[in-house]
């Protein structure tokens, strides 16, 4: 019950701050172009600070032995997450557009924006280990994810421009980090304490950016289609409860779960939105499931932790 309680207070404390984000946006003293800037700094400056930080104080030889197993078990998990949403996503939609994108709901959370936050509030000895465990999502997001599911036919980009896609900062500040973690690199102190500064940034614009860009949407359309509660309550409830079940069946260490539980109880990711808006595409199915799920999750998210915390005690 103490789990329940921090968590809903800590989610109380997010959705918070997506409600400042929204109404800031709706009142217009955040303009529109905002989100975008929101985007990039979080993108280009907060994430990867926080990243770097946490890789060059805590990521050792020593560590990464005993932890190359969040990595692999990363892999297995978000390849099962992408067979399971091929069936699941046809059920919902008959539409190859909407298909693809509740197919990208269903297989790739919002580990990133949501989940750093989340994670770092309640479980911050675990943060590195999580960070190393979402490792794959974020590969393959890049890689085939957002290229293949979200991107019109036709704008698919060859293998060389997916390779330098993954070049981007978050990526290179894993790079980065690790190898002045691993080698023991001393780099001047200041480097350091500006990507924590820059890292502690991360969790609140994240949340305030999420409310902005709900804010940008027509609200009235989004609450009446079916497949987006289904899929939203498969991604916040039955993917969690179905993995915890499976995780306490073969005996997984108890860290080890709870890195796979805080990744699949997070809700919906913004990608369903921004990538499509950009090419001109429908974002209603990806914005309703943006909302909804995240709206959902402030009550989710604590009652699946409230049952990790009765089978994993």
């Amino acid at each position: 019950m103490e789990l329940f309680l921090s968590s809903l207070s800590q989610m109380a404390f997010l959705l918070l701050l997506i409600i400042i984000g929204y109404v800031l946006a709706r009142l217009g003293v955040i303009e529109e172009n905002s989100g975008k800037i929101l985007s990039k700094l979080e993108i280009y400056l907060f994430i990867p600070g926080l990243v770097f930080s946490t890789f060059i104080k805590e990521l050792t030889v020593e560590t990464l032995k005993t932890d190359r197993q969040y990595l692999l078990c990363g892999f297995i998990v978000v390849a099962i997450s992408i067979l399971f949403a091929f069936p699941v996503s046809k059920v919902l939609s008959k539409d190859g557009f909407k298909r693809k994108i509740f197919q990208y709901g269903l297989s790739f959370p919002n580990s990133g924006f949501m989940g750093n936050a989340v994670v770092l509030s309640l479980f911050p000895d675990l943060f590195m280990k999580y960070l190393i465990f979402t490792i794959p999502f974020t590969l393959l997001t890049y890689m085939w994810a957002v290229p293949n599911l979200l991107m019109p036919s036709g704008q698919h980009r060859n293998l060389s421009e997916r390779l330098k896609t993954l070049l981007n900062p978050m990526i290179l500040s894993v790079i980065i980090g690790s190898i002045i973690g691993l080698s023991g690199l001393h780099i001047p102190k200041f480097i350091g304490d500006v990507a924590s500064a820059l890292g502690n940034c991360m969790p609140p614009i994240a949340m305030i950016l999420t409310g902005v860009t709900i804010a940008g949407i027509k609200i009235g359309k989004l609450f009446n289609s079916i497949p987006v509660y289904i899929a939203s309550v498969i991604r916040l409830l039955i993917i969690p409860i179905a993995g915890m079940i499976i995780l306490k069946s073969i005996g997984i260490s108890f860290s080890l779960a709870l890195c796979t539980v805080c990744t699949l109880a997070m809700p919906l990711g913004l990608n369903t939105i921004v990538i499509p808006e950009a090419y001109g595409k429908d974002t209603s199915i990806g914005a309703g499931m943006v909302v909804i799920s995240h709206s959902m999750s402030c009550i989710t998210i604590p009652f699946i932790f409230y049952l990790f915390e009765r089978l994993f005690s």
